[in-house]
């Protein structure tokens, strides 16, 4: 099997409801998205899928909806509300899950399957790099 990957990247705040440490706190990191991807056959070029469409569809999404966003839990409703009222932290993204790395790399898995889904590939895996030390991997 042959298999390829994009990477994208993306700033963004998020806080990990109910964490025991530091990450119970409002944060940011800058984000590092590895999506693999493979294809029954290989194009007229000899290729998957060209870079570029995965970075101009996954890319595009990332950057229009995640990108210098803030990621909270939709039941993270105290600090919304305090968010919302300061009107200074930038738009929010809400989720409905804790935006931890884990999650994260599973709800990009599951959204990039959608994006992709008029391509003729299958998207195998995605990894998400919260820090250059700690990292999230989903595949079914």
């Amino acid at each position: 099997m042959i298999e390829i990957k994009r990477r994208l990247e993306f700033d963004a705040g998020h806080r990990v409801m109910n964490h025991e440490g530091k990450c119970k706190h409002l944060h940011g990191h800058r984000y590092i998205v590895d999506l693999y991807a493979t294809a029954d056959h290989l194009d007229a070029l000899g290729r998957i899928i060209d870079f570029s469409v995965l970075k101009g569809i996954v890319g595009k999404w990332i950057d229009d909806n995640l990108d210098h966003k803030t990621m909270l839990f939709e039941e993270d409703v105290k600090l919304m509300a305090a968010l919302d009222a300061a009107g200074h932290y930038g738009d929010l993204f809400i989720t409905d899950f804790n935006p931890t790395a884990e999650n994260l790399a599973f709800f990009l898995f599951n959204k990039s399957v959608v994006l992709l889904a008029d391509h003729p590939v299958a998207v195998t895996r995605v990894v998400v790099h919260e820090t250059p030390n700690c990292l999230a991997e989903y595949r079914p």
